[in-house]
Protein backbone atom coordinates (compact mmCIF):
# COMPACT_ATOMS: atom_id res chain seq x y z
CA UNK A 1 0.00 0.00 0.00
CA UNK A 2 1.00 3.41 -1.07
CA UNK A 3 1.52 6.36 1.36
CA UNK A 4 -1.00 8.18 0.05
CA UNK A 5 -3.26 5.54 -0.55
CA UNK A 6 -4.54 6.60 3.21
CA UNK A 7 -5.62 9.70 1.70
CA UNK A 8 -7.70 8.06 -1.16
CA UNK A 9 -9.13 5.91 1.26
CA UNK A 10 -10.72 9.47 3.29
CA UNK A 11 -11.91 10.87 0.05
CA UNK A 12 -13.41 7.58 -1.28
CA UNK A 13 -15.56 7.10 2.28
CA UNK A 14 -15.95 10.57 2.22
CA UNK A 15 -17.68 10.28 -1.67
CA UNK A 16 -15.35 13.31 -2.62
CA UNK A 17 -13.84 13.98 -6.17
CA UNK A 18 -10.69 15.64 -5.83
CA UNK A 19 -7.32 15.32 -3.59
CA UNK A 20 -5.89 18.22 -3.27
CA UNK A 21 -1.96 17.80 -2.03
CA UNK A 22 0.20 21.55 -1.34
CA UNK A 23 3.40 21.69 0.75
CA UNK A 24 2.64 23.28 4.39
CA UNK A 25 -0.80 23.41 4.13
CA UNK A 26 -3.58 20.51 5.17
CA UNK A 27 -4.64 17.74 2.61
CA UNK A 28 -8.09 19.28 1.13
CA UNK A 29 -10.57 16.93 -0.09
CA UNK A 30 -13.46 18.48 -3.01
CA UNK A 31 -16.86 17.18 -1.53
CA UNK A 32 -20.19 18.72 -3.70
CA UNK A 33 -18.41 21.14 -4.48
CA UNK A 34 -16.57 22.27 -1.33
CA UNK A 35 -12.97 22.14 -0.53
CA UNK A 36 -12.80 20.75 3.14
CA UNK A 37 -9.59 19.79 5.16
CA UNK A 38 -8.77 16.16 6.09
CA UNK A 39 -6.54 16.81 9.06
CA UNK A 40 -4.77 19.82 10.97
CA UNK A 41 -1.11 19.58 10.19
CA UNK A 42 0.14 20.97 6.71
CA UNK A 43 2.33 18.68 4.84
CA UNK A 44 6.13 18.86 5.02
CA UNK A 45 8.32 18.93 2.19
CA UNK A 46 9.50 15.68 2.81
CA UNK A 47 6.09 14.31 3.85
CA UNK A 48 5.15 15.61 -0.03
CA UNK A 49 7.86 14.54 -1.99
CA UNK A 50 7.86 10.88 -0.36
CA UNK A 51 4.45 10.64 -1.16
CA UNK A 52 4.50 11.94 -4.64
CA UNK A 53 7.73 10.25 -5.75
CA UNK A 54 6.18 6.68 -4.33
CA UNK A 55 3.46 6.78 -6.81
CA UNK A 56 4.85 8.29 -10.00
CA UNK A 57 8.12 6.11 -10.10
CA UNK A 58 11.68 7.26 -10.91
CA UNK A 59 11.16 8.25 -14.61
CA UNK A 60 7.82 10.06 -14.54
CA UNK A 61 9.75 11.94 -10.96
CA UNK A 62 12.37 13.07 -12.51
CA UNK A 63 10.29 14.64 -15.47
CA UNK A 64 8.50 16.53 -12.98
CA UNK A 65 11.71 17.61 -11.31
CA UNK A 66 12.73 18.77 -14.53
CA UNK A 67 9.01 20.53 -15.91
CA UNK A 68 7.52 21.24 -13.20
CA UNK A 69 4.17 19.70 -14.17
CA UNK A 70 3.26 16.11 -14.65
CA UNK A 71 0.26 14.13 -15.70
CA UNK A 72 -0.55 10.34 -15.04
CA UNK A 73 -3.16 7.57 -13.95
CA UNK A 74 -2.90 5.62 -10.57
CA UNK A 75 -4.91 2.93 -9.90
CA UNK A 76 -4.82 2.35 -5.63
CA UNK A 77 -7.44 -0.96 -6.44
CA UNK A 78 -9.85 -2.48 -9.00
CA UNK A 79 -12.29 0.22 -7.73
CA UNK A 80 -10.29 3.50 -7.67
CA UNK A 81 -8.27 4.92 -10.29
CA UNK A 82 -7.26 8.59 -10.23
CA UNK A 83 -6.18 11.37 -12.27
CA UNK A 84 -2.76 12.86 -11.34
CA UNK A 85 -1.61 16.32 -11.60
CA UNK A 86 1.95 17.14 -10.52
CA UNK A 87 2.78 20.49 -10.25
CA UNK A 88 5.27 23.20 -8.20
CA UNK A 89 4.24 25.95 -6.95
CA UNK A 90 4.80 28.89 -4.51
CA UNK A 91 5.72 26.75 -0.98
CA UNK A 92 6.87 23.69 -2.86
CA UNK A 93 5.51 20.57 -4.35
CA UNK A 94 1.60 20.25 -5.22
CA UNK A 95 -0.68 17.77 -6.59
CA UNK A 96 -4.48 17.08 -7.37
CA UNK A 97 -5.89 13.67 -7.47
CA UNK A 98 -9.45 13.59 -9.72
CA UNK A 99 -11.36 10.52 -8.61
CA UNK A 100 -12.08 8.04 -11.48
CA UNK A 101 -14.82 5.53 -11.18
CA UNK A 102 -14.11 2.07 -12.73
CA UNK A 103 -17.36 1.64 -13.54
CA UNK A 104 -18.90 3.24 -16.79
CA UNK A 105 -22.60 4.71 -16.04
CA UNK A 106 -24.94 4.30 -18.68
CA UNK A 107 -26.53 7.21 -20.57
CA UNK A 108 -29.82 6.44 -19.05
CA UNK A 109 -28.37 6.62 -15.46
CA UNK A 110 -26.63 9.78 -16.27
CA UNK A 111 -30.20 10.62 -17.10
CA UNK A 112 -29.07 13.37 -20.07
CA UNK A 113 -31.13 13.89 -22.84
CA UNK A 114 -32.29 10.75 -24.63
CA UNK A 115 -31.18 12.85 -27.93
CA UNK A 116 -27.33 12.11 -27.08
CA UNK A 117 -27.86 8.39 -28.05
CA UNK A 118 -28.18 9.47 -31.55
CA UNK A 119 -25.13 10.90 -31.57
CA UNK A 120 -23.46 7.83 -31.27
CA UNK A 121 -25.78 6.19 -33.75
CA UNK A 122 -23.56 8.61 -36.64
CA UNK A 123 -21.58 7.13 -39.08
CA UNK A 124 -19.40 10.41 -39.38
CA UNK A 125 -18.89 14.30 -38.29
CA UNK A 126 -17.31 15.94 -35.40
CA UNK A 127 -19.37 15.90 -31.74
CA UNK A 128 -18.17 18.26 -29.54
CA UNK A 129 -18.53 17.32 -25.44
CA UNK A 130 -17.85 21.03 -23.93
CA UNK A 131 -17.87 22.80 -20.27
CA UNK A 132 -15.77 23.48 -17.43
CA UNK A 133 -12.91 22.08 -15.78
CA UNK A 134 -15.14 19.07 -13.23
CA UNK A 135 -18.26 19.45 -15.08
CA UNK A 136 -18.66 15.69 -16.02
CA UNK A 137 -17.66 15.90 -20.01
CA UNK A 138 -15.45 12.54 -19.71
CA UNK A 139 -18.46 10.59 -17.38
CA UNK A 140 -20.74 11.54 -20.27
CA UNK A 141 -18.23 10.81 -23.18
CA UNK A 142 -17.40 7.63 -21.52
CA UNK A 143 -21.05 6.75 -21.37
CA UNK A 144 -21.60 7.80 -24.83
CA UNK A 145 -18.40 5.28 -25.90
CA UNK A 146 -20.09 2.67 -23.75
CA UNK A 147 -23.30 3.27 -25.70
CA UNK A 148 -21.69 2.47 -28.63
CA UNK A 149 -19.58 -0.42 -27.41
CA UNK A 150 -22.62 -1.82 -26.54
CA UNK A 151 -25.11 -1.62 -29.39
CA UNK A 152 -22.78 -1.46 -32.34
CA UNK A 153 -19.47 -3.07 -33.98
CA UNK A 154 -17.35 -0.33 -34.33
CA UNK A 155 -13.56 0.20 -34.10
CA UNK A 156 -13.19 3.34 -31.54
CA UNK A 157 -9.80 4.77 -30.69
CA UNK A 158 -9.59 6.83 -27.82
CA UNK A 159 -6.05 9.43 -27.65
CA UNK A 160 -6.26 11.02 -24.21
CA UNK A 161 -4.13 12.39 -21.56
CA UNK A 162 -4.11 10.86 -19.16
CA UNK A 163 -6.69 7.35 -19.91
CA UNK A 164 -9.36 8.08 -17.32
CA UNK A 165 -12.18 5.73 -17.54
CA UNK A 166 -10.97 2.23 -19.18
CA UNK A 167 -13.11 0.44 -21.49
CA UNK A 168 -13.38 -3.14 -22.31
CA UNK A 169 -14.10 -4.59 -25.43
CA UNK A 170 -17.79 -5.55 -26.10
CA UNK A 171 -19.44 -5.40 -29.56
CA UNK A 172 -16.95 -2.92 -30.79
CA UNK A 173 -13.14 -3.19 -30.46
CA UNK A 174 -11.44 -0.30 -28.35
CA UNK A 175 -7.96 0.99 -28.87
CA UNK A 176 -7.02 3.75 -25.67
CA UNK A 177 -3.64 5.45 -26.40
CA UNK A 178 -2.22 7.87 -23.75
CA UNK A 179 -0.02 10.80 -24.11
CA UNK A 180 2.78 10.72 -23.50
CA UNK A 181 3.56 7.70 -22.77
CA UNK A 182 1.70 5.46 -26.14
CA UNK A 183 1.61 8.77 -28.68
CA UNK A 184 3.88 11.85 -28.34
CA UNK A 185 1.00 14.47 -28.61
CA UNK A 186 -2.84 14.61 -29.55
CA UNK A 187 -2.38 15.67 -33.17
CA UNK A 188 -0.17 12.52 -33.72
CA UNK A 189 -2.40 10.42 -31.89
CA UNK A 190 -5.25 11.79 -34.47
CA UNK A 191 -3.21 11.31 -37.86
CA UNK A 192 -2.56 7.95 -36.51
CA UNK A 193 -6.02 7.00 -36.52
CA UNK A 194 -6.61 7.62 -39.72
CA UNK A 195 -3.92 4.91 -40.66
CA UNK A 196 -5.54 2.41 -38.17
CA UNK A 197 -9.08 1.07 -40.19
CA UNK A 198 -11.11 3.88 -36.98
CA UNK A 199 -14.55 4.18 -37.55
CA UNK A 200 -14.46 6.76 -34.63
CA UNK A 201 -12.08 8.89 -32.77
CA UNK A 202 -12.41 10.42 -29.46
CA UNK A 203 -9.66 13.63 -28.94
CA UNK A 204 -9.34 13.90 -24.99
CA UNK A 205 -8.66 18.12 -25.60
CA UNK A 206 -8.76 19.95 -28.30
CA UNK A 207 -6.88 23.15 -27.52
CA UNK A 208 -4.72 24.01 -30.25
CA UNK A 209 -5.05 24.52 -33.90
CA UNK A 210 -3.01 21.45 -35.44
CA UNK A 211 -5.73 19.17 -33.24
CA UNK A 212 -8.80 20.95 -34.17
CA UNK A 213 -7.61 21.26 -38.02
CA UNK A 214 -7.16 17.26 -37.80
CA UNK A 215 -10.32 16.64 -36.19
CA UNK A 216 -12.11 18.56 -39.28
CA UNK A 217 -10.03 17.03 -41.74
CA UNK A 218 -10.70 13.79 -39.85
CA UNK A 219 -14.35 13.89 -40.03
CA UNK A 220 -14.82 15.43 -43.23
CA UNK A 221 -12.75 11.99 -44.21
CA UNK A 222 -15.60 9.24 -43.09
CA UNK A 223 -14.87 9.64 -39.71
CA UNK A 224 -16.73 10.21 -36.37
CA UNK A 225 -14.86 12.35 -34.49
CA UNK A 226 -15.92 13.14 -30.54
CA UNK A 227 -13.76 16.15 -28.68
CA UNK A 228 -14.09 17.91 -26.04
CA UNK A 229 -13.69 21.99 -25.42
CA UNK A 230 -13.85 24.19 -21.91
CA UNK A 231 -16.52 26.23 -23.28
CA UNK A 232 -19.79 26.38 -21.66
CA UNK A 233 -22.29 26.50 -24.44
CA UNK A 234 -23.21 25.99 -28.12
CA UNK A 235 -22.26 29.33 -29.47
CA UNK A 236 -18.83 29.73 -27.49
CA UNK A 237 -17.74 26.16 -28.82
CA UNK A 238 -18.24 27.17 -32.43
CA UNK A 239 -16.40 30.42 -32.03
CA UNK A 240 -13.69 28.88 -30.09
CA UNK A 241 -13.39 26.44 -32.83
CA UNK A 242 -13.21 29.16 -35.74
CA UNK A 243 -10.76 31.88 -33.68
CA UNK A 244 -7.98 29.40 -33.01
CA UNK A 245 -7.32 29.58 -37.05
CA UNK A 246 -5.53 33.21 -38.16
CA UNK A 247 -7.97 35.47 -39.78
CA UNK A 248 -7.23 34.83 -43.44
CA UNK A 249 -8.25 30.95 -42.79
CA UNK A 250 -12.01 31.43 -40.56
CA UNK A 251 -13.94 31.65 -43.63
CA UNK A 252 -12.63 28.18 -45.41
CA UNK A 253 -12.77 26.87 -41.44
CA UNK A 254 -16.18 27.92 -41.25
CA UNK A 255 -17.23 26.00 -43.80
CA UNK A 256 -15.34 23.00 -43.14
CA UNK A 257 -17.09 22.98 -39.71
CA UNK A 258 -20.42 23.96 -41.37
CA UNK A 259 -20.28 20.65 -42.95
CA UNK A 260 -18.93 18.52 -40.64
CA UNK A 261 -20.54 19.27 -37.01
CA UNK A 262 -23.15 16.86 -36.01
CA UNK A 263 -23.90 18.23 -32.63
CA UNK A 264 -22.44 20.25 -28.94
CA UNK A 265 -23.43 18.68 -25.58
CA UNK A 266 -22.42 21.39 -23.40
CA UNK A 267 -22.51 20.51 -19.74
CA UNK A 268 -22.77 22.26 -16.42
CA UNK A 269 -22.79 20.83 -13.06
CA UNK A 270 -25.51 22.75 -10.32
CA UNK A 271 -25.46 22.25 -6.47
CA UNK A 272 -28.08 20.49 -4.98
CA UNK A 273 -30.38 22.62 -2.89
CA UNK A 274 -30.56 20.24 -0.28
CA UNK A 275 -26.45 19.61 0.01
CA UNK A 276 -26.81 15.88 -1.14
CA UNK A 277 -24.22 16.18 -4.36
CA UNK A 278 -24.53 17.91 -7.95
CA UNK A 279 -27.05 17.41 -10.91
CA UNK A 280 -25.77 17.97 -14.91
CA UNK A 281 -27.40 20.17 -17.01
CA UNK A 282 -26.78 20.10 -20.75
CA UNK A 283 -27.61 22.35 -23.96
CA UNK A 284 -27.83 20.24 -26.58
CA UNK A 285 -27.35 21.71 -30.24
CA UNK A 286 -27.88 19.11 -33.23
CA UNK A 287 -26.59 20.83 -36.88
CA UNK A 288 -29.58 21.30 -38.82
CA UNK A 289 -29.34 23.35 -42.35
CA UNK A 290 -29.95 26.28 -40.47
CA UNK A 291 -27.13 25.83 -37.79
CA UNK A 292 -24.95 24.93 -40.88
CA UNK A 293 -26.07 28.62 -42.73
CA UNK A 294 -25.69 30.31 -39.17
CA UNK A 295 -21.44 28.76 -38.95
CA UNK A 296 -20.96 29.69 -42.77
CA UNK A 297 -21.86 32.90 -42.49
CA UNK A 298 -20.30 33.65 -38.86
CA UNK A 299 -23.41 35.01 -37.44
CA UNK A 300 -23.44 32.84 -33.88
CA UNK A 301 -24.99 35.17 -31.98
CA UNK A 302 -28.18 33.42 -34.16
CA UNK A 303 -27.63 30.17 -32.43
CA UNK A 304 -29.77 30.64 -29.61
CA UNK A 305 -32.63 31.15 -31.50
CA UNK A 306 -32.28 27.88 -33.67
CA UNK A 307 -31.65 25.72 -30.08
CA UNK A 308 -34.66 27.35 -28.44
CA UNK A 309 -36.90 26.75 -32.03
CA UNK A 310 -35.63 23.40 -32.48
CA UNK A 311 -37.06 21.65 -29.10
CA UNK A 312 -38.80 19.50 -31.42
CA UNK A 313 -35.36 18.24 -32.79
CA UNK A 314 -33.82 17.42 -29.58
CA UNK A 315 -32.09 20.65 -29.08
CA UNK A 316 -31.92 22.36 -25.27
CA UNK A 317 -31.19 26.31 -24.17
CA UNK A 318 -28.57 26.20 -21.57
CA UNK A 319 -30.57 28.65 -19.52
CA UNK A 320 -33.89 26.45 -20.37
CA UNK A 321 -32.48 23.36 -18.98
CA UNK A 322 -31.31 25.46 -15.97
CA UNK A 323 -35.05 26.74 -15.28
CA UNK A 324 -36.11 23.09 -15.57
CA UNK A 325 -33.93 22.10 -12.66
CA UNK A 326 -34.58 25.07 -10.27
CA UNK A 327 -38.47 25.24 -11.18
CA UNK A 328 -38.31 21.04 -9.49
CA UNK A 329 -36.55 22.75 -6.44
CA UNK A 330 -33.18 20.73 -7.38
CA UNK A 331 -30.76 23.79 -7.20
CA UNK A 332 -31.68 27.18 -5.30
CA UNK A 333 -32.49 30.34 -7.33
CA UNK A 334 -29.20 31.67 -6.74
CA UNK A 335 -27.21 28.97 -8.11
CA UNK A 336 -29.09 28.49 -10.89
CA UNK A 337 -28.53 32.70 -11.20
CA UNK A 338 -24.68 31.76 -11.03
CA UNK A 339 -24.95 29.20 -13.41
CA UNK A 340 -27.13 31.15 -16.02
CA UNK A 341 -26.42 33.06 -19.45
CA UNK A 342 -29.31 35.62 -19.11
CA UNK A 343 -28.43 36.63 -15.72
CA UNK A 344 -31.92 38.38 -15.62
CA UNK A 345 -34.51 36.05 -16.17
CA UNK A 346 -33.34 34.51 -12.80
CA UNK A 347 -32.52 37.39 -10.60
CA UNK A 348 -36.07 38.10 -9.75
CA UNK A 349 -36.10 34.76 -7.83
CA UNK A 350 -33.56 35.68 -5.42
CA UNK A 351 -34.04 37.00 -1.94
CA UNK A 352 -34.24 40.42 -1.24
CA UNK A 353 -30.75 40.85 -0.16
CA UNK A 354 -29.03 38.94 -3.23
CA UNK A 355 -30.85 41.22 -5.58
CA UNK A 356 -27.97 43.34 -6.11
CA UNK A 357 -25.72 40.69 -7.29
Amino acid sequence: MAYIDQFFEVLVESKASDLHIGESQPPKIRRHGEIVPIRDEPVTNEEAAYMLSEIAGPARWEKFEAGGDLDFAYEMNEESRFRCNFLKQTNGYGAVFRLIPTRILTLDELKVPPIIKTFGELRSGLVLVTGPTGSGKSTTLAALIDYINTNFSRHIVTVEEPIEFVHQNKNSVITQREVPENVTSFPSGLKAALREDADIVLVGEMRDLETISLALTAAETGLLVFGTLHTNNARKTVDRMIDVFPSDQQSQVRTMLAASLRGVIAQLLLKKGDGSGRVAVNEILVANPAVSAIIREGATQKLEDVIVAGRSQGMQFMDDAIWQVMQQGICTPHEAYMKAIDKNRFRKFLPPEDQGL
